[in-house]
């Protein structure tokens, strides 16, 4: 295959920068990134780096026909590129038009992504978990002329949801073509109606790719509508740039270093930000292989197989990773000393690297004592290796965003091996800051990436100015003043500490609870707390207002078999989850998983259920995030009855 026409020429434009090192990884990184101001947009970006690294592997995903992982070269990937942008040229769409995808993450999404940019196209992702009536409003306020979709049913379901909202919000006002993966000659079995606008990606494609067919795009131009999650309201669309983009990418490449080897693992959903600038531009930007994974249930499979070096996921995925261990640990009173002493000595390793001497190799510090020497290799064989080899055994860095991740699960996978990284960013504005795995404070999300300023207002909430910020909401001037000012700061949402250059989240401004006696209560910062128990997968606090917390909780299934019998219940019979043995053996239990907190931090009263929160139920948003203001409204009555039944002193 030929490369396009001026691929090899205006690779030698191309800069080779080397990130913002220190310590360790300054002496071992071999860099080949692309900075962002040569590239100057994402297609620009890409055809540097397919210019320059044309044979190498860029992307894997598992073929089920085959049973195996295939890998797309960067020369392969430029083909399949150029065959999406002539299929899209024939659409008759102008420079600005919205474009939807609504896939899982793979080959398919990237080929459409970079195809409809570089004909200067405006792409919107849409969440596979999202609901189609979500899909429908997102679709409709966007405009978007084309949809790229997974399976031709679900384009039945959207137009199914668009005839029962009996309002204006029709994805038949604005789309004009639906191109599908699959699903196409199932229709007529299953029932499916005609819809001209339907097509087969395989009809759809030129058998061959043709000449680059881009249209030349400023670095700010709008590139991408990004919805948000919707747990302050409806989703808005957010306006970014191919600056905002790639200035972002390159200020997170400067942070934490990416090498040429590295193998990202993609499990996060591209149409979250997070994962699409730091997941997907990034590794591009640095020469990194991406790997799509295949689902949640072959997590561990694909960890095995894939071995990948750096992990981007939400804290969900951290604690649950952590509880896993724990919980397998503490079978046995001889397992659980043995990871209770090995993360005891891990932490005391870490604290001795922090002081090594100039020049000295990190992890090669100890801290006093024989013991020590001579324990550790023990322990790193029953206990590291194990944990290692279930991420594949060669992570480097785990970035962890979207939310802020427990201390304790932090520092106990650091110490046991899993070098776990927090850091900070919002749709409005990526990634924000972040630590870097040789700077790691657990407990703050870490500095402020390179030309980002952040500043707390009076009222503690944390504003931010940088290139990356978003050009404003879709269609919402209001909205779009009232978070962001002349000046070009940014309204976080976020009530935030600046101590010593870092930044320390604690929680949503709309999560801060005031009881009715004045105290002020972090809800998130309690529920990741509670969460720590694996009796535990969901929790809302609660108690604005009211003179003590309550909480509503969802247990687990298999957790809460254990507890009943325990208590002598039928874990079958709905009316034990409501017998006051129940209640107090929970009450209990959090008491205990909160004793470090202070009195009026406790929780005095809860309504356990089974029935999990999910997107379809409309209770999550598509990041998993807990909307609030519709748990609040579900449970109304069983909040309302937790108080109303309780007269005692909340001290």
């Amino acid at each position: 295959m030929d490369m396009p026409k001026d691929d090899a020429e205006t690779a030698k434009t191309a800069k080779t920068v080397e990130p913002g090192t220190t310590g360790a990884t300054a002496a071992t990184a071999a860099t080949d990134v692309i900075d962002w101001d040569a590239a100057g947009t994402i297609p620009g970006l890409f055809r540097l780096r397919v210019a320059r690294s044309a044979e190498r592997v860029a992307y894997q995903q598992y073929d089920a026909d085959r049973r195996a992982w295939t890998g797309v070269t960067w020369r392969q990937m430029s083909e399949s590129v150029r065959r999406w942008q002539g299929a899209l040229a024939a659409e008759d769409l102008a420079a600005g038009d919205r474009v939807a995808v609504l896939l899982g993450n793979a080959v398919e999404w990237v080929s459409f992504d970079l195809a409809a940019l570089s004909l200067s196209l405006v792409v919107t992702p849409l969440y596979a978990t999202d609901t189609a009536a979500s899909h429908v409003r997102i679709l409709a306020d966007s405009g978007a002329r084309l949809l790229l979709v997974d399976d031709a049913a679900r384009w039945a379901a959207l137009t199914s949801a668009a005839a029962d909202s009996g309002d204006a919000a029709s994805p038949g006002l604005s789309v004009r073509r639906v191109v599908c993966l699959r699903g196409m000659a199932d229709r007529a079995a299953d029932g499916t109606p005609d819809d001209a606008r339907l097509c087969a990606v395989a009809d759809w494609l030129p058998a061959a790719p043709g000449e680059w067919l881009g249209r030349d795009a400023a670095p700010d131009d709008l590139a991408t509508l990004v919805y948000t999650s919707g747990t302050t309201g409806r989703p808005k669309g957010v306006m970014l740039s191919h600056r905002n983009l790639l200035w972002d990418a390159a200020a997170a490449l400067r942070r934490i270093p990416a090498r040429p080897d590295d193998v990202f693992l993609s499990i996060l959903p591209l149409a979250h930000i997070f994962e699409r600038i730091v997941g997907y531009y990034l590794p591009m930007m640095a020469g990194c292989r991406v790997a799509f994974a295949r689902s949640v249930h072959t997590l561990p499979r694909d960890f095995r197989e894939i071995r990948p070096t750096a992990l981007l996921a939400v804290p969900r995925f951290y604690e649950r990773a952590y509880m896993t261990l724990r919980s397998r640990a503490e079978k046995s009173r001889l397992g659980r000393w043995l990871l209770h002493w090995a993360e005891a000595l891990g932490e005391r390793r870490l604290a001795a690297d922090r002081v090594r001497p100039p020049g000295a190799k990190a992890g090669r510090a100890w801290p006093p004592g024989v013991a020590a020497r001579v324990a550790w290799p023990v322990l790193e064989r029953l206990v590291v290796r194990k944990l290692a080899a279930r991420f594949g055994g060669r992570i480097r860095v785990a970035v962890s965003g979207g939310g802020r991740i427990p201390p304790r699960v932090a520092r106990g996978l650091t110490a046991l091996g899993i070098p776990v990284v927090e850091g900070y960013g919002l749709t409005e504005a990526g990634a924000v800051a972040a630590n870097a795995p040789e700077d790691n404070e657990i407990g703050s999300v870490g500095r402020p990436l390179p030309g980002v300023e952040v500043r707390v207002d009076d009222a503690g909430e944390l504003r931010i100015r940088a290139p990356s910020v978003m050009q404003g909401y879709w269609n919402r001037p209001d909205e779009t003043r009232r978070v962001l000012d002349r000046d070009g700061w940014l309204r976080t949402g976020d009530m935030a500490e600046i101590r010593d250059g870092r930044v320390y989240v604690r929680g949503r401004m709309d999560e801060i609870l005031v009881t009715s006696l004045g105290e002020n209560v972090s809800a998130a910062e309690l529920e990741a707390a509670i969460q720590l128990d694996p009796l535990f997968d969901q929790v809302m606090v609660v108690g604005d207002g009211r003179p003590y917390l309550a909480a509503v909780v969802v247990l687990d299934p298999g957790g809460w078999r254990r507890l009943a019998r325990e208590i002598g219940l039928d874990p079958g019979a709905a009316a034990s989850l409501r017998t006051p043995a129940v209640a107090d053996r929970i009450l209990a239990r959090l008491a205990g998983l909160l004793r470090d907190m202070p009195g009026h931090a406790q929780i005095r009263a809860l309504h356990p259920t089974l029935a999990p929160w999910t997107a379809e139920n409309g209770l999550l948003t598509t990041t998993m995030k807990p909307i609030r203001r519709r748990l609040a409204a579900h449970f109304s009555a069983e909040i309302d009855a937790l108080y109303a039944r309780r007269t005692v002193s909340p001290d």
